[in-house]
C-alpha cells in the first residue's frame, strides 16, 4: 500500500492545506490501495479537512504569520513550537514509512523543522516533492528568500518541484531564479457541478477570514446600495463577527465557512472576493469573472495574481478602501466567462 505524506506550514490562511487536501483526495481516488497523512498546524479545522478511512490528519503546533510577516504561536515560544513540529513530523515519517513526501511552499518548513524527517524519508527510499503555488511574492523578495538558509540544499533534498500554476501567469525560473527546473501542472482546484446561475445572487468570499474585513465590508456596502441583489457572505473560520445592517436581514446570509465554495460559485451571478489561490481558482473553474480585492501585505502574492488575471481578461480588480458606489457598476458588467476563456488565456485547471 503506497503512503503519501503532505506537509503544509499554514502561516495564516487555509490555502496550503486546502491544496494538499485536494491532491491527497485525488490520489486516493486514483489509487484504491493508497493511504495518506496530512500534517497541518491550522488550529480550527474546516469542514472539508476531516480524517477518513485512508486519510489521516496530524495536528502540530500552529505558527501564524502577523501583518509584518513574523511567525508566532499564541501558547508557546517560537523555538518550542518549531521543536514540537519537528518531532511530530519525524514521528509521522517513522510510523508511516512514506513512499512520497509532498511539502507545500517552504522546502524545509518555517525554520528547518522538516529537515530531519525529509532526510529520514529519503534514506528509507521515499521520493520527495516540493509544491509551489502559481505566484509566491514580489520577484525581488523571492530571490532574496531563495538565497537564504531556508532554501540551502533544496536541490539535494527534493526529487521534483511542482508549480501549481502555469508559466504564463508566473515563470518561476525566469522571475525567481528557481534552482530546480519545475513541472507546471496547472492550478489545483475543485471543479463544480453545473448549476443554474442566479443572477441576483452576490457571493462575498473572504478566504480564511483573518484578513478579510475589507472585502466583507465592501460586500455589505454593495448590497446596501443595490436593493435588487441578495448575498451570501462566507466570512471564513478565522473571521471576527460580521455586523449585518438591519436592512439586509432578509437579503444577506452570513456563514463562517463552506465545505468548498465551488457549488456557491457556480450559482452566483457575481462574486466579490480576495485574490487568494484557492477561491480564485475555484471561481475560474466555475466560469466566474470575479471582482478581486487583493491583500497587499505581508506578501504581494495576491496583488500580483489579481493584476495579471485582470490583464488576461479574466477578472476585475479593486483596491482596499474603494467606494462601493464606484464598484457597484461592475455588478452590471458581464460576470461570467465565455466557455473556454480560461484555457484560451493559457491557464489550465
Amino acid at each position: 500500500m503506497p503512503h503519501f505524506i503532505f506537509s503544509s506550514h499554514d502561516g495564516y490562511g487555509l490555502g496550503h492545506v486546502r491544496r494538499n487536501t485536494l491532491i491527497a483526495r485525488a490520489l486516493l481516488a486514483a489509487c484504491p490501495d493508497a493511504t495518506a497523512t496530512i500534517v497541518t498546524g491550522i488550529p480550527r479545522r474546516p469542514a472539508w479537512l476531516v480524517g477518513e478511512e485512508r486519510l489521516d490528519v496530524v495536528s502540530v503546533p500552529q505558527l501564524v504569520k502577523d501583518a509584518e510577516g513574523v511567525y508566532a504561536n499564541p501558547g508557546m515560544s517560537f523555538e518550542s513550537a518549531i521543536r514540537a513540529r519537528a518531532e511530530a513530523f519525524d514521528r509521522v515519517v517513522l510510523a508511516t514509512r512514506p513512499d512520497v513526501v509532498v511539502v507545500d511552499r517552504h522546502p524545509f518548513g518555517i525554520a528547518g523543522e522538516l529537515r530531519s524527517g525529509l532526510a529520514a524519508a529519503r534514506a528509507a527510499g521515499a521520493r520527495t516533492v516540493l509544491g509551489l503555488r502559481d505566484v509566491l511574492d514580489d520577484a525581488a523578495a523571492v530571490r532574496i528568500e531563495l538565497e537564504g538558509a531556508g532554501w540551502d540544499g533544496v536541490d539535494e533534498a527534493y526529487d521534483e518541484v511542482l508549480v501549481y500554476g502555469d508559466p504564463i501567469l508566473c515563470d518561476h525560473e525566469r522571475e525567481y531564479g528557481l534552482p530546480l527546473a519545475p513541472t507546471y501542472c496547472g492550478w489545483v482546484t475543485e471543479r463544480p457541478a453545473a448549476a443554474v446561475v442566479e443572477h441576483d445572487l452576490v457571493l462575498v468570499a473572504a478566504g480564511g477570514g483573518g484578513d478579510g474585513q475589507a472585502v466583507r465590508t465592501l460586500g455589505v456596502e454593495l448590497l446596501l446600495r443595490r436593493a435588487d441583489r441578495r448575498g451570501i457572505l462566507i466570512a471564513g473560520p478565522y473571521a471576527q463577527a460580521t455586523a449585518v445592517h438591519a436592512e439586509l436581514a432578509e437579503r444577506l446570509v452570513v456563514t463562517s465557512e463552506a465545505p468548498g465554495c465551488a457549488p456557491l460559485l457556480a450559482r452566483a451571478g457575481a462574486v466579490v472576493m480576495m485574490a487568494g489561490y484557492n477561491t480564485t481558482s475555484e471561481a475560474l473553474a466555475a466560469g466566474v469573472r470575479p471582482i478581486l480585492m487583493p491583500r497587499r501585505s505581508p506578501r504581494r502574492e495576491q496583488a500580483i495574481r489579481a493584476l495579471r488575471l485582470a490583464a488576461l481578461g479574466l477578472a476585475d480588480v479593486v483596491d482596499h478602501g474603494a467606494d462601493a458606489g464606484e464598484v457597484a457598476w461592475l455588478l452590471d458588467r458581464p460576470r461570467r466567462l465565455a466557455p473556454g476563456a480560461v484555457e484560451a488565456a493559457g491557464i489550465h485547471l
